[in-house]
């Protein structure tokens, strides 16, 4: 495993991160220890609490000291007013269950995992501030937050000494669309960047090439992920896809490995945040770390993906007013 510095900061971060968003499965993490990694990315409404209470328990053997964990808060809780956003009194709240459940004192990276446009930013940032200076934050990190609400959050973060060092876009070979604006401030501010979805909901890994979901897939059994999915499982992008298989042969990596390592060779990209529905999904994907693609590998992989590429930075969304 490579280690990467995450932005300006000095702290180090695995190239491949495990995250569990739908799989809570202990010998998914095992395995993920097993190859090195050392970052883990989980939410406190993930599951209802039960990724952040599954992730402890699976790391429990682990030295605290040794792991990188990150949570992050912004969506619904529960059912009351203020159980979802980036209030204060939810921001306190959360994080005091999020410590809860991972049986530790701090989290290493506390993640505002979408924008909340009903609270003010200030009011967010003065929280942070607080509980940075408590010690139960050592550093603070966005998600899916466009340029301009990263510039304004830099600068409150500047005024309240509140150490924010990364932001996490949905960014893959198939998903550009943080590299227009939003990488470029961020480089300005000191901020780097995890990938999140690096593998396009698994489309990059060719699991996908009838244009199907596969019945034994995590996407089966969620229909939020199969949602996202359905928008790439169309002729133009699966053809595509299908295209970058013998990229992959000719590098030596799997589907799967050779779209992590496309993302890592950004500059800007410290960490590439992978799911996996098996432990040996957990070490293909790790294997990616370290790898590095020539130029004319990735002028081949444009020109192949070609229109299948997003790159409009209005994409990086976060809800409107109010949640749903």
């Amino acid at each position: 495993m490579e280690f990467r510095r995450v932005g300006a900061s000095g702290l180090a971060v695995s190239e491949v991160a495990y995250g569990n968003w739908l799989n809570h499965d202990a010998d998914c993490v095992q395995a993920a220890l097993d190859a090195g990694i050392t970052t883990f990315h989980t939410a406190a409404a993930w599951g209802a609490g039960a990724a952040e209470e599954s992730l402890a328990a699976a790391l429990a053997s682990a030295p605290r000291d040794d792991l990188v964990l990150c949570t992050g808060v912004f969506w619904p809780e529960g059912a009351g007013p203020n159980g979802a956003g980036l209030s204060r009194k939810h921001l306190v709240k959360s994080l005091h269950g999020s410590l809860r459940r991972l049986d530790t004192d701090y989290i290493d990276i506390y993640q505002l995992l979408r924008f909340d446009y009903q609270t003010p930013l200030e009011e967010t940032f003065l929280a942070l501030s607080d509980l940075v200076r408590q010690g139960k934050i050592l550093y603070v990190g966005t998600s899916e937050w466009n340029a301009e609400q990263l510039q304004r959050a830099g600068a409150l973060a500047e005024k309240y000494d509140v150490p924010f060092v990364v932001n996490e876009p949905h960014y893959s070979m198939l998903w550009r669309v943080a590299e227009s604006q939003v990488m470029p401030v961020c480089d300005r501010l000191g901020i780097g960047q995890f990938a999140s979805v690096p593998l396009a909901q698994g489309v990059l890994t060719g699991k996908y090439g009838d244009g199907q979901i596969p019945p034994d897939s995590r996407a089966a059994g969620n229909y939020v992920q199969q949602l996202m999915i359905r928008g790439l499982l169309v002729p133009g992008v699966v053809d595509r896809v299908e295209l970058l298989r013998g990229v992959a042969e000719d590098v030596g990596l799997t589907m799967a490995q050779l779209a992590v390592a496309w993302t890592l060779q950004h500059d800007s990209v410290a960490s590439a945040v992978v799911g996996a529905s098996s432990p040996a999904q957990v070490a293909e994907n790790a294997k990616a770390a370290g790898v590095k693609l020539d130029l004319d590998v990735l002028t081949r992989i444009d020109q192949l993906l070609g229109g299948a590429i997003q790159t409009d930075p209005r994409l990086t969304w976060s809800p409107p007013a109010g949640l749903g």
